[in-house]
């Protein structure tokens, strides 16, 4: 598969996806602001606390250069047309920045926090993205809303409601994956993949873009055209001191990963599929203290790509090249220096230059 690997995207915070952080609205617009200015090609954001498509409309109105991306917004909560809205809305205010970055979240909390009816979650995703496409074409070109399929009929559009055309009808559309199902339906409708922070480099190149190849071929479009977007696990600190806190901090993000069953496939892949059982049963009985135990060295650092921010952009590089088209990257910013860290780790990153 012939890709690029220089486009890293920049996150507002590199807490933001620590299930213990709350983002401080009050700064995204200045942090936003700062992704301009340090040479980011983009900024995602996912959900978790926020409603990533209100943060990314402040950011949006502070920033000029960068792409915004939600990654990723939960799709089976939201009708297709509201998510349609939000994104027209959202493109039209960044003057064509936006990406709709889309995933499914598990059944649980489809069911017991949404209370939405759960669905094999393969075939309603293509049909979601169908659908919101489909609303798209009725407001840029004037189609009759017309679109049918097993969880959505949509046909009414009465001029109220309808936004009409934009500059820049065209937004991009990824999927978040992690087995194969999903990344062939990313191959079919999407325009990018965004592989969990738990996927490794083997685990993308032998399963996940065979999979978006075999996607692409089945709707006659070409592999090439869709981006894949690697949001690492980083263990990364200014020295080798704060890098073990780290790697304590990310042991435990991984055991908690492998106690889930809907990262099973990464874990067999690499023949450890017996520690998910171990840790299922820890985690049931909430002996949490004793999961990031179970994860070896070679666990560690097979997932996550470790190094001291010296080297921290060199390893990304490294481990995406030939694959990834986008990199989610960002290291903490204290101060001028931290800034100027931060910057040419970017830049490391976007040209591909390994730091002696």
């Amino acid at each position: 598969m012939k890709v690029e690997t220089h486009l890293p995207l920049g996150k507002v915070d590199p807490g933001l996806r620590e299930p213990d952080v709350t983002l401080d609205l009050s700064s995204v617009f200045d942090a936003a602001r700062m992704l301009d200015d340090v040479d980011y090609d983009g900024m995602v954001l996912t959900e978790t606390k926020e409603d990533p498509f209100m943060v990314l409309s402040l950011a949006a109105q502070a920033t000029k250069k960068i792409s915004l991306t939600t990654a990723v917004a939960l799709a089976f909560p939201r009708s297709p047309t509201v998510t349609a809205m939000s994104a027209w809305t959202l493109q039209r205010l960044s003057q064509g920045r936006f990406i709709l970055g889309l995933g499914t979240q598990v059944k649980g909390h489809i069911q017991r926090r949404f209370g939405v009816p759960w669905s094999a979650p393969g075939p309603w995703m293509r049909e979601y993205v169908q659908a919101v496409r489909a609303v798209w074409d009725c407001w840029q070109n004037g189609t009759p809303l017309d679109f049918h399929g097993q969880h959505y009929d949509l046909t009414l559009m009465v001029p109220l409601f309808n936004p009409g055309p934009i500059e820049h009808p065209h937004i991009p559309i990824h999927l978040a994956a992690v087995n194969p199902y999903m990344c062939q339906i990313a191959g079919e409708v999407a325009d990018g993949m965004r592989p969990h922070p738990i996927c490794t480099r083997d685990y993308l190149q032998d399963v996940m873009l065979p999979a978006i190849r075999k996607g692409a071929d089945k709707a006659g479009r070409s592999a090439d055209q869709i981006e894949v977007c690697a949001s690492p696990l980083l263990v990364t600190a200014p020295n080798e001191e704060a890098l073990e806190q780290r790697r304590r901090n990310v042991r435990a993000r991984i055991s908690f990963y492998a106690s889930t069953r809907t990262y099973r496939a990464v874990f067999e892949h690499h023949g450890w599929g017996d520690l998910v059982p171990e840790l299922s049963l820890l985690s049931r009985q909430q002996r949490w203290e004793e999961m990031p135990q179970q994860i070896t060295d070679e666990m560690l650092e097979t997932i996550a790509v470790v190094g001291t921010y010296d080297h921290i952009a060199e390893r990304v590089w490294k481990r995406y090249e030939g694959l990834a088209t986008r990199i989610e990257f960002s290291i903490p910013v204290d101060g001028p220096a931290g800034r100027e860290q931060l910057q040419t780790c970017v830049r490391d990153i976007q040209r591909g230059f390994a730091p002696s």
